[in-house]
């Protein structure tokens, strides 16, 4: 296991600090990029940002050979809520009792930070580097997820511009940095089902259609369906009704209209276009007069082998004596449109669990653990 080097924790934690105390909450990047990006000028990357509607991105790449190594990330982060909770100024970037405080610590400006200072010490010792480095940084993850990584993915297809391995910096780790890798997530496919009947008085049932009535048994159906039993990489697919809404607040009015929004989480073992068919079978054997709007959010991906999982379980193992556990668990996240290019995808990044609440924070230390791991994933590809 590696030692660290307790002067060494200042340089992440300081590019950390900076990225937090902008406020870069979704889609407004905030000047995170510009930051990274002159970190990165100053070792020979060419810069490329590419800005879609209200999203700024940045492709940044050194080299102009394969393979292509690429560090992706975001710099927007969510709301930070009622500030007021807050034990230290959410944007303020505190350091206290071996922590680093803020909104985006652990999701994901601590990785970014890890990500920038990785590289500059892989390219002080090893300038002459074989294939490419590459970094991709987007500024809608927590949002749309429109006008960001899909974009620029976009992008370098259109002109063959592959990556080879991806690493997402997503905060993966649970208890501990380096105790799970991610690599993969499962898909995710959301509905809109409006199910249509006729409104009117509940004295006069015979003169309506109550839309509610006849849609539970169809939603009855799905939410008894058994979708699959899952695989040895991923658990069986779930569908779960997340709002059902009707009626006009009076309670003597039977509703025209009931709508349903729900999603499923799904394994490998399904596509999208099984999921939307069988939904339709569903709903047209009950015999609804309906409309549906179908959101695919992602295909399930996964990277259980090659070179890139490789060298990453063994720089976990170096640097903290940890064999990481393997998981295709939580929610989705940006790999799930780079994969689809043929890349190698995983998502390596420090301890979750403070996301998205009051007092988000990352272990200093844990931030330097992560630039080491980094850096180590970065000598065992690219010399």
């Amino acid at each position: 296991m590696a030692t660290i080097d307790k002067g060494k924790i200042v340089d992440t934690v300081a590019l950390a600090a900076a990225l937090i105390q902008r406020p870069s909450v979704t889609p407004d990047d905030a000047g995170c990029q510009r930051i990274i990006g002159e970190r990165l000028a100053k070792l020979g990357f060419t810069l490329e940002t590419m800005v879609f509607e209200d999203t700024t991105n940045l492709w940044a790449r050194r080299g102009t050979e394969g393979p292509v190594f690429c560090f992706a990330g975001h710099t927007d982060v969510v709301p930070v809520g009622n500030e007021d909770a807050w034990q230290y100024p959410p944007f303020a970037a505190v350091r206290h009792n071996g922590y680093l405080h803020g909104r985006g610590a652990a999701d994901m400006k601590g990785s970014l930070a890890a990500m920038v200072v990785a590289t500059e010490r892989f390219i002080k010792q090893y300038p002459n580097h074989r294939g490419s480095i590459a970094f991709l940084i987007t500024s809608d993850e927590e949002g749309p997820f429109i006008n960001g990584t899909p974009r620029v993915i976009d992008t370098l297809e259109a002109r063959n511009e592959k990556i080879t391995w991806c690493l997402v910096g997503e905060p993966s780790s649970t208890e501990a940095f380096g105790d799970v890798i991610k690599i993969g997530r499962r898909g995710s496919l959301s509905g809109d089902l409006t199910v249509l009947g006729t409104q009117g008085h509940v004295a006069y049932p015979h003169l309506a259609t109550n839309p509610v009535h006849l849609g539970m048994p169809a939603l009855t159906e799905l939410v008894r369906t058994e979708w699959d039993q899952g695989n040895e990489s991923f658990p069986p697919t779930t569908f779960q009704i997340s709002n059902i809404h009707a009626g006009t607040g009076a309670s003597n009015v039977i509703p025209g209209e009931l709508y349903v929004q729900f999603n499923f989480r799904f394994s490998s073992e399904l596509t999208s276009s099984d999921l939307k068919q069988h939904v339709e079978v569903v709903l047209t054997k009950h015999q609804l007069d309906y409309r549906i709007q179908w959101k695919l959010n992602g295909e399930p991906f996964l990277t259980d082998s090659g070179e890139l999982l490789a060298a990453a379980i063994a720089a976990v193992h170096e640097t903290t004596g940890i064999t990481p556990e393997l998981s295709t668990s939580g929610g989705t996240s940006d790999g799930r449109f780079i994969a689809p290019t043929g890349a190698q995808v995983i998502e390596l990044g420090p301890v979750n669990a403070t996301i998205h609440k009051v007092n988000e924070c990352v272990r200093e230390a844990d931030l330097e653990s992560l630039t080491n791991a980094y850096n180590r994933i970065l000598e065992k590809l690219l010399c």
